[in-house]
């Protein structure tokens, strides 16, 4: 499978071009088009393995009950898929052996031969506002996520602090704390920033430069009610 991101990093979609017989499974609800020729099948889990269990997993980690497998047979052929929130892109390789950790909500599509399964962080990330389920990224092949806003990598050797909600995805090569941003408690909520993730060894933390946790509290209050 190729990748293409086009129109990043503001509104970006991707993409994916498939030769045949070949498959890629997607996030539901992230198909913008595809070749008529395209056959589609939705699954709790892997085409043909399909797991409850699997799929209630995922929905503690934020993203959808049911996935969806795009197939291609003699000819090749492209599938578009964007996220629901506008911002950027990003393709990761995964390598064998290699694991990725993903915050909620930023899947988008993979590889077949890429598993997706829940990782337990700890209710350290409770404290910090996010989920405490998030997506372990293992086996080989391409991964592609999506961002609000702008996304880029911060490479880690030694220690790193990133805000909770502006985290796309980090290698399990690192482990993070919850702690508070500045010296003291008082200045790291009058600071508007609270918690955040302290990461520690080496490898890399790719980071989104928007917050939707941020963006919903402050469009909440303008909406009207029904």
């Amino acid at each position: 499978m190729e990748v293409e991101i086009v129109h990043g990093p503001g509104s970006a979609a991707a993409r994916l071009s498939l030769g045949p017989r070949e498959a890629v499974t997607a996030e539901a609800g992230s198909m913008i088009a595809m070749h008529g020729h395209i056959n589609m099948t939705t699954t709790t889990h892997k085409k043909s393995s399909g797991g409850i269990l699997k799929a209630a997993k995922r929905l503690l980690a934020g993203e959808s009950f049911f996935l969806n497998h795009y197939e291609t047979h003699g000819t090749g052929g492209d599938v578009w898929v964007a996220a629901t929130l506008m911002g950027d892109m990003m393709t990761y390789d995964l390598q064998g052996g290699e694991t990725l950790i993903v915050q909620s909500g930023s899947f988008t599509a993979c590889e077949h031969d890429v598993d997706i399964d829940l990782g337990w962080q700890g209710f350290k990330s409770l404290l910090s506002g996010e989920s405490v389920f998030w997506l372990r990224m293992s086996g080989q092949g391409k991964v592609v996520l999506s961002s609000y806003g702008a996304i880029y990598p911060v490479q880690v050797d030694g220690s790193y602090i990133v805000d909770s909600g502006h985290i796309v995805a980090f290698n399990e090569t690192l482990d993070f704390d919850i702690t508070k941003a500045g010296k003291s408690w008082v200045s790291s909520f009058l600071g508007g920033e609270g918690l955040v993730c302290k990461f520690k060894g080496k490898g890399t933390v790719w980071v989104q430069s928007h917050n939707p946790s941020s963006f919903g509290g402050a469009l909440g209050p303008m909406l009207r009610p029904r």
